[in-house]
């Protein structure tokens, strides 16, 4: 185990306590981290609409995720930071939608109000639909097929094999390209698709 050399706080973790740094986590950071960061605020951006509050999420993440590599360090830094960036966005929008028990006259109304998405929520939603239905339109038609098949539809392998008129170890492999290539394009950086 790493011996721990000074204390210090987390920036911008509001109410979060005393961190003890250790000279890897900080390394960990500056190396994995950091270059993420143009990445990060491209999907902060694109997340969230209240512009001014951009940088203030980036820094929570920042400090979220330095936290947490304090105790543990990441195996996946990347998935870790973007993993953590969808949690604070949710936790944002849950935090929005909280209202003083004072306010709430009719409490069956407190009711409806919690089981409804809010706006950001169905907003963000939409966005994912449409991102994703743009990657399967990318995929080459029968691996698109097969995704449908069993990720929509929920059908078997068996009964896309027969559905297709293909066998069932073609059906894996178009399976696998598919999911592996929306990952790609979901996931992956910008350049590794051809984007600009």
């Amino acid at each position: 185990m790493a011996e721990t050399t000074d204390t210090s706080r987390s920036a911008g973790a509001q109410g979060s306590s005393v961190t003890r740094s250790t000279p890897e986590a900080r390394a960990w950071f500056v190396r994995e981290v950091v270059p993420l960061e143009s990445a990060l605020m491209h999907y902060l951006q694109h997340n969230w609409r209240d512009r001014n509050a951009i940088a203030d999420l980036r820094q929570e993440v920042y400090a979220r995720v330095f936290e947490a590599a304090c105790e543990q360090i990441p195996d996946r830094p990347k998935q870790f930071v973007f993993a953590t960036a969808r949690n604070l966005l949710i936790d944002r929008v849950r935090q929005a939608q909280i209202v003083p028990i004072e306010v709430v006259a009719d409490f069956e109304a407190l009711e409806i109000a919690r089981d409804a998405p809010g706006p950001d929520r169905s907003v963000i939603a939409r966005d994912e639909l449409r991102r994703l239905q743009t990657a399967l339109d990318q995929l080459p038609p029968r691996c698109r097929e097969a995704v449908i098949l069993r990720k929509v539809d929920g059908l078997s392998l068996r009964e896309i094999a027969q559905r297709m008129g293909i066998a069932e170890k073609t059906v894996k492999a178009h399976l696998n390209d598919g999911v592996k290539a929306l990952a790609d394009m979901r996931y992956g950086a910008p350049n590794a698709r051809g984007d600009s």
